[in-house]
């Protein structure tokens, strides 16, 4: 992760929750107060995340010492210690309900990516996500899908050119859509076109794209499909996919198939922050 843009961020959540101050601690706790406290997972998972903590307690108070125990990336069982953070009180409990927020909700996206990958079954065909994710929150939720052994569809609107069905539509078809795009970017940037029956993947493979995407076609459509498919050509699966079809589409031969799930619609990981005591 981008370490500056997180910070401005992790500012903003902070700002958020903060607002003036945190009335109840400081009413009720010296601000001399040191204590320990532990991350502790209540389910079983995939972490993502851990960065954030040592960051974030790093902006609140940079003498609270952070431990982590688990690394972005592995797996925990229920009951395991994920870290152990040690400070001032007050800062420990300001920043622990963005911090566990942001760490459960990324680490509920990476459990769920590796479930996926394990579903499917295919080490020839990559699981990556969609910009399907919560405002705010896209460069966290992108890093917790490649923890959880996913790949990253485009960041932006500006990273690449997609051209869906509103495009096309607009443009007059696939070949007048791509040789439109050609003129205007730089040969850095791909052309991804999506592609709903075999006459649009026809189009698009004499348009020579870089990418192209089955949209909501069956795993026997995606078969015929590819066999139109020039081996230079990256294939794409997307649309009506999820967790409990996905093995379905093992064996059909994609590069990628887009999981909008893995982000949109996540369950995230429950974790808790239990302080031990102060002195």
């Amino acid at each position: 992760m981008n370490k500056l843009l997180v910070k401005k961020q992790l500012e903003h959540f902070f700002i958020e929750d903060l607002g003036e101050s945190d009335v109840t601690s400081e009413s009720a706790i010296s601000t001399s107060a040191i204590g320990k406290a532990k991350i502790v997972a209540k389910a079983n998972g995939v972490m993502a995340g851990c960065d954030l903590l040592t960051w974030g307690y790093g902006m609140l108070d940079s003498t609270i010492t952070v431990q982590v125990l688990v690394s972005d990336g592995e797996e925990f069982q229920r009951g395991d210690t994920i870290a152990i953070l040690e400070g001032r009180v007050i800062p420990l409990l300001a920043g622990e309900r963005v911090l566990l927020n942001l760490l459960q909700r990324m680490s509920g996206i990476a459990t769920m990516t590796h479930t996926a990958i394990k579903i499917l079954e295919d080490e020839r065909i990559r699981i990556c996500d969609t910009r399907k994710t919560t405002p705010g929150l896209r460069v966290f939720e992108k890093y917790a899908v490649r923890c959880g052994g996913g790949f990253n569809h485009r960041r932006g609107l500006s990273d690449a050119v997609m051209l869906k069905e509103n495009h096309i539509l607009a443009c007059g078809g696939i070949k007048q859509a791509v040789e439109t795009v050609r003129n205007h970017i730089g040969h850095m940037v791909k052309i991804e076109v999506e592609t709903t029956n075999e006459d649009e993947v026809r189009e698009a493979v004499e348009s020579n794209v870089d990418v192209i995407m089955f949209d909501n076609a069956t795993p026997m459509e995606i078969k015929n499909y590819r066999k139109l498919v020039p081996g230079n050509i990256i294939m794409e699966a997307s649309g009506g996919i999820t967790i409990d079809n996905l093995a379905t589409f093992r064996d059909t031969g994609v590069d990628y198939i887009s999981l909008g799930c893995l982000t949109h619609s996540v369950k995230a990981t429950d974790l808790s922050f239990l302080l031990e005591g102060g002195k």
